[in-house]
């Protein structure tokens, strides 16, 4: 519920704060906190501001944070309420969740600097040159998908363990010689800062508000990842269910994934569709569907390692484990394509727009794919990859089975037609 105000005033500020605290704002931040009847913020920001100056209720919030927004917002309806977050309140902050609850015209944002300027500041480091991962409130897991050869990042930090789980992550993805910064209660009198390699790093925990500046170094023997679609099969914990490097890049370019679109990859095997399509980019999205209870459990442990702990896996066997699933922009069907009503299932849960790829190495799912190609158009193209192979003294090409994929991207007016 949005709180009530005069029209043409915003019903919320919200003020970012630093490590600085009161001395550290402007007069603009200062005034809305002076003036505010209700304070709602974390307890440590709370504590940032001098109880003469701002005589309003203090109400701390609970947590977990996202839920009780509405509640503690109705509940101080038609007061003046100034909420504090720390540095830029639209940077991975609280501005964002009011923005949602009570929309952008009845919200005034003061920023602060955020961490990452600041980190930035210290380091000489551009801004728009440096990556920037959190780990407050998501598994480390997820930084993974950021890690190249010369890369600079920043993670923010859920708390004092995370430079420690930060090195560990390094080194167990290959990553030891990288140089790990730590900075500490930036922007305060307390700022200070430590440093070393991650294969190496020994230090104890120190502050909970730190930032982590990774500069990325790969060890020599580790497994090169690249950006693109098509990483190396050896980059898979697989039991031999897995969409191989190349015909998977191709895939992957039928799909065409984009940002913020979610897939469903049905028939996971070994989920490297769904972890590819993932590492596009970090807001895209993905369902992996698979019957088999040891390979969903195998698809989680993949997408850890490659940096999309996101991927939700649903143990089930399709069509049936598709009910319920959020509307997909994209469908791969990897398996099961002859189970009865799971392609008519699939096309009939994608939107006007939506991309449908479905790839097979079997006569019978082939025949099932050119019935759907005469009938809704799109590609329908072989694929066929040969690997050079000792012959004796010599070399030869030993040949792969033939993958038979079909790309379709269903039109406004097929709407959801029946076969």
């Amino acid at each position: 519920m949005t709180p009530a105000s005069p029209p043409g005033i915003p019903a919320v500020t919200v003020v970012g704060i630093g490590a600085d605290g009161w001395d550290g704002l402007p007069a603009a931040s200062r005034a809305a906190l002076r003036d505010a009847e209700v304070l709602i913020g974390g307890a440590r920001q709370l504590n940032l501001l001098p109880s003469p100056d701002c005589p309003g209720e203090r109400v701390a919030w609970p947590s977990p944070l996202r839920p009780a927004v509405p509640g503690l917002l109705a509940a101080h309806a038609g007061r003046r309420i100034a909420v504090l977050a720390s540095g830029d309140p639209m940077f991975y902050g609280i501005g964002r969740a009011l923005s949602e609850e009570v929309g952008a015209a009845a919200l005034r944002v003061l920023p602060h600097p955020s961490s990452v300027s600041l980190a930035c500041a210290r380091l000489g480091w551009p801004v728009e040159e440096t990556e920037v991962v959190t780990l407050v409130g998501r598994p480390a897991a997820r930084l993974a998908a950021a890690l190249h050869e010369g890369r600079r990042l920043l993670v923010l930090s859920a708390n004092a363990g995370t430079p420690a789980e930060v090195a560990a992550l390094l080194r167990e993805r290959g990553f030891g010689p990288s140089k790990l910064r730590v900075l500490e209660e930036l922007g305060s009198g307390k700022e200070s800062a430590y440093e070393g390699v991650a294969e190496a790093w020994s230090h104890a925990p120190g502050a909970a508000l730190n930032v982590v500046a990774v500069e990325c170094r790969r060890s020599p023997d580790a497994l090169r990842l690249g950006a693109v679609p098509g990483l190396p099969d050896a980059a898979y914990e697989s039991d031999g269910q897995l969409t191989k490097r190349y015909v998977r890049a191709a895939t992957l370019a039928a799909l065409a994934p984009a940002p913020g679109e979610l897939l469903w990859d049905v028939g996971g095997g070994s989920g490297s569709i769904a972890v590819e399509w993932m590492r596009t980019h970090p807001s895209c999205r993905a369902v992996t569907v698979e019957k088999n209870a040891v390979r969903a459990e195998r698809i989680t442990r993949n997408a850890d390692r490659l940096g999309v702990p996101g991927l939700r896996v649903v143990t089930g066997a399709a069509p049936g484990a598709l009910a319920g699933l959020p509307a997909p922009d994209a469908v791969f069907i990897g398996g099961g394509l002859t189970a009865p009503g799971l392609l008519d299932a699939c096309w009939q849960a994608l939107p006007a727009g939506g991309r449908l790829v479905a790839n097979t190495v079997t006569l019978e799912s082939e025949a099932l794919l050119t019935d759907w190609y005469r009938r809704h158009g799109g590609e329908l193209v072989r694929l066929a990859v040969s690997q050079a192979v000792p012959v004796g003294g010599f070399t030869g090409w030993r040949q792969a089975m033939p993958v038979t994929q079909w790309s379709v991207t269903k039109r406004a007016e097929q709407g959801d037609q029946e076969r």
